[in-house]
């Protein structure tokens, strides 16, 4: 599987493509950032983000898009700039046919790093270990993107697993209520003969 992870942002996007292999085994591709200007009209800065998003899906072709979740900010200037990047990349995925799949912040450190509440060092420190590189990726953003990569290709196969048991749940219900509907409708002619 091939996944390239998103860490939006108006100012800095990050952009980061992994390779999963075997177990938990992730091979990095590549990796940049892209920088708006914050004098740039908004729908500008979203149309540049917007076309590097296009570029790295037809240059890597991923199998599937990671981005993050704005799932609280405090600041709601910068949640709003966030959720419009991320937006973009998904549409820009979506046309494509590409899966997307967003995840929090806090998901993405614990699968890291184990801590749902490292900050961006050590998510720095574990992506440049997990991906064997020899120079940590630069800036935060950068790193954010490779982490949520990462963070997909290891929770994928849970997520598949949980959608494999509530599909299977979901039919195990309905043929119980198609056999109790049976049953009960079965009594009421019983009833209604006597």
């Amino acid at each position: 599987m091939r996944v390239l992870g998103v860490d939006p942002g108006l100012t800095r996007c990050g952009f980061g493509v992994v390779d999963s292999g075997r177990g938990r085994t992730v091979t990095p591709v590549a990796v940049d950032v892209v920088r708006t200007p914050p004098e740039m009209d908004l729908a500008l800065r979203l149309l540049r983000i917007s076309d590097a998003a296009e570029q790295w899906l037809d240059l890597h072709r991923p199998t599937v898009v990671a981005v993050e979740r704005v799932f609280s900010q405090h600041n709601v200037r910068t949640a709003m700039a966030t959720a419009q990047a991320g937006g973009v990349v998904a549409l820009a995925a979506a046309r494509r046919g590409i899966d997307v799949c967003f995840h929090t912040p806090s998901q993405v450190k614990s699968a890291v790093t184990g801590n749902g509440a490292a900050d961006k060092k050590q998510v720095t420190a574990m992506v440049t270990k997990i991906l064997g590189l020899s120079v940590a990726p630069k800036p935060a953003d950068a790193a954010d993107a490779l982490a949520l990569a990462i963070c997909h290709c290891w929770r994928a196969p849970m997520m598949a697993r949980m959608a494999q048991a509530e599909e299977a749940a979901a039919q195990q219900r309905l043929r119980y209520e198609a056999k109790l509907a049976e049953v009960t409708k079965s009594r009421l002619k019983k009833a209604g003969t006597r």
